[in-house]
Formats: C-alpha cells, sequence, structure tokens
C-alpha cells in the first residue's frame, strides 16, 4: 500500500527512470496529523470526522461516511444559533465503540451586538458509533443556566457519493448523476446513480421529529428549562431503510456494537504490565485490531486501515495476523480462510492475476467496477503468495490444527506451484515482479512508491525487480511447506522443500550479502545488478531465517548504526544513502510493522537487546501520539531530547499492522513461542525493556488448555511465574 502514491503509481521501474504519472495519487494538500481526526468502523463501513464530530466538506477533505469504497455523506455541521460549538473534548471509548464529543456555547451576540448567551451554558455531548451499515447519533443538549434558554440547533449535511479514488485525488472526466433529494417529515434521502447503473442511496432520519427538513439541512429550536436535558437522535443509512424510531435504533445498534467488540476481542490474551502508559497502548491496540476486523464468511480478517485502506489487502492481513499469532490465532485461520477463498484460479492480465497467486486489494466503489482503477479484484503483489503459505506453516505450528491445513491444502500447493512456475520469471531461483499491463502497479513489493527501488546513485532500478525480502518470504515459504508436509506425513516431500530452501539460501547469501555494506542489498535490477543499499528489508532475512547465522552479527549491526537506528526506530533507508528523506513515504522514514518483523527477526538470532531497543524507541514514540495509537509510519528526523517524532502528513491511522506492531515486539522480547502438541508455553531467554519491570498475560492458550503467566524483573534475571492453568499446560523458561 502507499499513501503517496497507492501502492505505487509512477514512472515503470521496468522501463527505466521516467517522470511520475499520478495515476491514483493521493494529494499531500491536507495532513492528516494537523486534522487528527477521529476514525470509527464497522464492517465495510468507516468513518472520518474532525474533533467536534463534524464531516467538514472541502478540498481536500478525507471526512465523511464512506461504505463499500463510496463516500455516503460528505458533510455534517452542527451548529448553535448560528455558530459553531466550541470543543470540550472528543474522545473514543477504549475499545473504540463509540466516539464521543464534548461542545459547549460560544458568546451568542444578536444582530446589534448584544451578548445574548453567556458561553459555556449548554452542553453539548455527541455520542456516535457505527453498525451494520449506519452511522447512529444521540446529541445531548442540556442547559446549565439558571433561566430558561431557547437555542436553536441546525444540522446542515450532504452527499457527493464521491469513490474513495476520487476522494484521494483522482479526477475522472464524467460522473454519475445526482437525483433530486427527497424531505419528508423525518426524514430526506439523497440519491445517486452512477455509471456502473448502481443506485446509492444515503437516508437520513432524526427523532424527535425537527421543527424545519429541508435538502441540506434540519433545525431544532428547543426551549429548555434550567438545568433540563433534551436528547435528539439522528440515523445515517448507507442503501438501507430505517427499521425502527432513530432512539430505539440508537440503543439497540449500541447494545449489539458493544456485544460484538467484547465478544471478539475475548479471544485475544489480555495484557497488563507495571506501566500504565504501555497498557494504554497495548489496549489500544488490541481495540484498533478489533475495530479493523470485518467478519468475513471464513472468520475474521483484519482490513488494513482507516481512511484510505479499509478493504481486504493480502499483504497486510498476513502480516498482521503473524504478528498476533500469539495472542489470537483466530485471526490467521479468518485470513488463511478468505485469501484461499479469492486466489486467482487464471490468467487475468488487466487484474495481475495468475493461477494460484494470492489476492493484492479488492475495491466495491464505482471506479473499481468501471475499470477505471484497476483494483475491483486485484492481483498484483509478489510477496503476498509466499507469506500466505509462510503463515500457513506459522498456524500449523502455533495451534497443531491440521483439519484446517488440510481443508487450505490444494490452495498451499496452487500458491507453491505459482512460485515456481509465475514468480520465478527468469529461472534464475529468485522471485521477481513486474506487472502485467500498462495499468498495473509498478513496484509491488512493500515499499511500493515509484523511487523506492534503487542504486547507490540514486538510479531507479530496472525490472524485472527480485527485492531482498521477498526471498526471505520464499525461504520461508518452502520452510513451511517442509514442515506441512513431514506433519501430513509425507517426508519425502517435506525433504525437497527443505532441499529447496537450502539451496535458495545459499544462492541468495551469494547475490544479496555485500561485505563491504554490512548487509544485504535491497534488490537485483532486471541485469542482475545489486542495489547496493543499505535498507531496513535486510532485516526481514532474520524473520524468516534465510540469513546464515554468520552473517547475522553484520546485519544486527548495520541495521542499529545510527545512520539506521534513528531512536524512535529503523529507517526504511539508511541515511548514508542517495535517496535518502526522513520525510518520504519509504525512503528514509519508520514504520512500526517494518521494526517488528525487523525485531523477530534479530531475537530469532539471539540478539534480544536490540529487539528491545527497538521495542523501546517505539514505545518512546508512541507516548507522543495522539490516542498512544501507532500510525502508519512516521519520519525518519533523529531522536531528540526531550521532543517528539515528527509525524508524517497523510499517514494512515489506526492501520493494523502498525496497531499489531507493540503486540509482535513483546512476544518478541519474551522470547515467546508454543508446542500445542506437548502443551508448552515456552519464553527462551526473556527480556523486558527498561519501561517494564512486570508483564502478566492472562488466557495464553495452547493446546486445549491456557495459562496465565507473569513475567517479571528480579535484579539482572527475568523470572518466569505461572499465576494459573486450565487443562495440563506447562510454562517452561530457558536462559
Amino acid at each position: 500500500m502507499s499513501s503517496l502514491f497507492v501502492s505505487s503509481n509512477s514512472a515503470d521501474t521496468s522501463a527505466g527512470p521516467a517522470s511520475p504519472v499520478a495515476q491514483f495519487f493521493i494529494p499531500a494538500t491536507a495532513s492528516l496529523q494537523e486534522r487528527r481526526p477521529r476514525t470509527l468502523k464497522h464492517g465495510d463501513t468507516f468513518a472520518v470526522f474532525d474533533h467536534n464530530g463534524d464531516a467538514l466538506s472541502g478540498p481536500g477533505s478525507p471526512e465523511g461516511l464512506f461504505h463499500r469504497d463510496t463516500r455516503y455523506l460528505s458533510h455534517l455541521h452542527l451548529t448553535i444559533n448560528g455558530k459553531r460549538p466550541m470543543l470540550l473534548s472528543s474522545t473514543l471509548r477504549d475499545d473504540n465503540a463509540t466516539l464521543t464529543c464534548d461542545l459547549t456555547n460560544p458568546d451568542l451576540f444578536d444582530e446589534r451586538g448584544k451578548l445574548t448567551l453567556e458561553h459555556d451554558l449548554i452542553h453539548m455531548r455527541r455520542t456516535r458509533f457505527l453498525w451494520n451499515a449506519g452511522c447512529y447519533e444521540r446529541l445531548a443538549v442540556r442547559n446549565y443556566d439558571e433561566r430558561r434558554q431557547q437555542v436553536r440547533i441546525e444540522i446542515s449535511f450532504g452527499a457527493d457519493f464521491a469513490d474513495l479514488f476520487e476522494v484521494r485525488g483522482t479526477v475522472r472526466a464524467r460522473t454519475g448523476r445526482h437525483l433530486p433529494t427527497v424531505a419528508e417529515q423525518d426524514r430526506v434521502l439523497l440519491s445517486y446513480i452512477g455509471l456502473d447503473d448502481k443506485k446509492r442511496v444515503t437516508q437520513l432520519s432524526f427523532d424527535p421529529r425537527p421543527n424545519a427538513l429541508g435538502s441540506g439541512h434540519v433545525i431544532y429550536d428547543l426551549d429548555l428549562a434550567p438545568h433540563e436535558t433534551r436528547s435528539l437522535f439522528i440515523e445515517i443509512g448507507c442503501d438501507r431503510d430505517g427499521e425502527q424510531a432513530a432512539h430505539r435504533s440508537f440503543f439497540l445498534g449500541l447494545r449489539d456494537a458493544r456485544r460484538a467488540l467484547r465478544a471478539s476481542s475475548s479471544r485475544a490474551a489480555s495484557i497488563l504490565t507495571s506501566n500504565e502508559i504501555f497498557n494504554e497502548v497495548a489496549r489500544r491496540s488490541v481495540s484498533d485490531l478489533y475495530m479493523l476486523m470485518t467478519d468475513k464468511p471464513e472468520g475474521p480478517y483484519p482490513y488494513a486501515g482507516i481512511p484510505w485502506f479499509s478493504t481486504v489487502f493480502g499483504r497486510d492481513a498476513l502480516i498482521t495476523a503473524l504478528e498476533t499469532l500469539w495472542l489470537d490465532p483466530q485471526i490467521a485461520r479468518g485470513v488463511l480462510g478468505h485469501l484461499a477463498a479469492n486466489q486467482a484460479t487464471e490468467v487475468d492480465l488487466a487484474a495481475d492475476a495468475e493461477p494460484g497467486k494470492i489476492l493484492h486489494e479488492v475495491r466495491y466503489g464505482e471506479m473499481a467496477e468501471l475499470g477505471e482503477v484497476p483494483f475491483r479484484r486485484y492481483y498484483g503483489s509478489i510477496d503476498s503468495t509466499p507469506l500466505f503459505v509462510l503463515l500457513a506453516g506459522q498456524y500449523l505450528k502455533r495451534t497443531g490444527d491440521l483439519a484446517i491445513i488440510n481443508r487450505l491444502l490444494p490452495n498451499i500447493e496452487a500458491a507453491l506451484t505459482w512460485i515456481d512456475e509465475h514468480g520465478d520469471r527468469d529461472g534464475d531461483g529468485f522471485v521477481e515482479y513486474g506487472r502485467l499491463t500498462e495499468e498495473g502497479l509498478i513496484n509491488q513489493a512493500w515499499k511500493d512508491s515509484h523511487d523506492s527501488v534503487f542504486h547507490a546513485d540514486g538510479s531507479l532500478a530496472k525490472g524485472p525487480i527480485a527485492i531482498a525480502e521477498v526471498q526471505a518470504y520464499v525461504y520461508g515459504a518452502w520452510r513451511a511447506a517442509a514442515e506441512i508436509f513431514r506433519r501430513l506425513g509425507r517426508p519425502e516431500r517435506a525433504a525437497k522443500f527443505v532441499a529447496r530452501a537450502e539451496g535458495l539460501r545459499g544462492a541468495f547469501d551469494a547475490a544479496f550479502f555485500d561485505e563491504e555494506l554490512g548487509t544485504f542489498v535491497l534488490a537485483l535490477d532486471g541485469n542482475k545488478r545489486p542495489c547496493r543499499v543499505r535498507s531496513s528489508n535486510a532485516g526481514h532475512a532474520l524473520f524468516t531465517g534465510i540469513a546464515y547465522p554468520e552473517r547475522a552479527a553484520q546485519v544486527a549491526k548495520t541495521l542499529m548504526n545510527a545512520s539506521s537506528f534513528c531512536g524512535w526506530g529503523i529507517r526504511t533507508i539508511a541515511s548514508t544513502e542517495a535517496r535518502y528523506n526522513p520525510m518520504s513515504y519509504h525512503n528514509g522514514s519508520v514504520w512500526p510493522h517494518d521494526n517488528a518483523m525487523i525485531a523477530s527477526g534479530l531475537a530469532r538470532y539471539g540478539y534480544r537487546g536490540e529487539a528491545t531497543r527497538i521495542f523501546e524507541g517505539l514505545f518512546a514514540a508512541s507516548t507522543y501520539i495522539d490516542l498512544r495509537r501507532l500510525p502508519e509510519l512516521f519520519c525518519g528526523l533523529s531522536r531528540q531530547r526531550a521532543q517528539g517524532p515528527t509525524f508524517y502528513p497523510v499517514a494512515c491511522s489506526p492501520q493494523a499492522w502498525a496497531a499489531a506492531a507493540p503486540l509482535s515486539l513483546l512476544q518478541a522480547c519474551l522470547g515467546l513461542d508454543f508446542d500445542p502438541h506437548a502443551q508448552v508455553i515456552g519464553f527462551n531467554e526473556p527480556q523486558l525493556p527498561s519501561f517494564l519491570d512486570e508483564v502478566i498475560v492472562r488466557h495464553l492458550q495452547v493446546g486445549n488448555g491456557s495459562a496465565d503467566v507473569a513475567i517479571r524483573r528480579s535484579g539482572r534475571s527475568i523470572v518466569v511465574d505461572t499465576l494459573g492453568r486450565q487443562g495440563e499446560v506447562r510454562v517452561l523458561t530457558t536462559a
């Protein structure tokens, strides 16, 4: 994914350097950090509001209510006696179930300038949530004056029915047509027929009946006795009719929404530590993950992020599932099932699809339906397919669930076949990417900006490109396949995959490791010239174990060097490189998920101290961030004493793999592992970062049982205590 160039849609690096083509460009005209929006999500619906709870339309505004990649409400503005209320506070519940905005009146004057209502006498509380393609709000208005007050509450609204890619900056030559607004006594219908001939309808329902209702506004004239409170209810439905009074819908929906969140998040192990700020980080991470979760027929599936990526992404969900596998294996099960159900079965050039390939992205909007963007069901990522096999193997290791693996076996086989027949384009043993049509995405690894793959002199690499981390993922996929077939009683097949993995390991070391750089090169270009660039990509070689142990020390040293580790985390590109820019999307920024994967790799090779430093840096960054919510990325400027990180202007927040990063970092530092057959929870050389003296993890499941475990600092040692257990679970610690 990309925020400035969505999955990179600029110069075709297979043809050499060229001018950027802003095909799916997201303009950076309005900083999301400056607006610090409030976000809600349920299913295929999400909303972006400002701190007041408004959605203010205008050029570059991402605010509004979105459903299946269309903005069903682009404007929502509350006034009291014609003036915007003053903000008191704006908070999300810890579980993300509701947004609450507390407002009050400013000083209000009549047309002659006479003060008619002193500030802070009228309190307004907006409570809002999403449920089943609808947005529900209760506006409670209370008079704290000792005198009766008459106030006019006006809410203006509008729906542009813009496709998400229009909101992101794509200019369309033609659009559909807006139908006349239908205004009734207590509801308004806003409608649009797209060029895809689909009718989209927004229904706004108001309860009680307003004093005035027009095509773009509603008015309530309230006569409030001293300390009297009046509640107004609004229901905004996307492509559905209101079934009952808005006040009844509000309370029933709120009950059901909270129950659903509790039910889904209750699967996860719970975390409590000695650091209350980290407890807030962990709670927000878990809440964001389960808010982004969408129930599919195959199970829970984490949508990638808000606002631009609230949909199915293959790569993002696979990595999120890997990060959270210790916490809630059901996420991995849902991701594997849904991606298997949507695996490509034939060649489709426009979709970059080939048999066995795993999905990259799905879109439901008008532009996707019409083919104006290629993402209706799109397969243009080089890493999703090996990551799918890798996750299947890790899921089996975590759960021992052979029944699910047997069910997925045809999909695993098809993915392995794709790696052989389509992934390795030139038969050199490495997997390369290159789009199948001119409309497809150009860079198809996770660093997908147009300039993210380059040589030491800064020149862009010509494709097809064999990127470093994908070879590591393929190695991990073959090791996973070997374990899967061993468990299925097919040792000869397993041995072949072990041999293939070791062969790739040797070839990767020979072609990618650069002694002078002290790390693996970024990529090989189409002429097999190495891109001799120090990058975070090399850390992913540690993540899957493709690096030989003797290389790990050098890679770890390079990654933790001041040119790469900025104090908050490891930069995507070291500051010594030609295209380094700490404010760029992929050439010098810090991505939490990238760092979490690197930390897991460092811990794998025994560098748990380095993993702990990464954890400490990202935690320190989170203490400066609104809601303790790690964003998609932030700028890679060096950490300064008594100052927070520099934010990236259009970073998505929440973002699933960023939300999962602190949870993954905790596992890496604790050396937490599982043996479902022996029903063992293992802690291998556990360490605690400096900001934690104790961690308590409850409901840590393995096999048919679970345990509650405390990890405590005792002098220079780390002690693991079992607080309780269900079933025949053992907890083992290795020093």
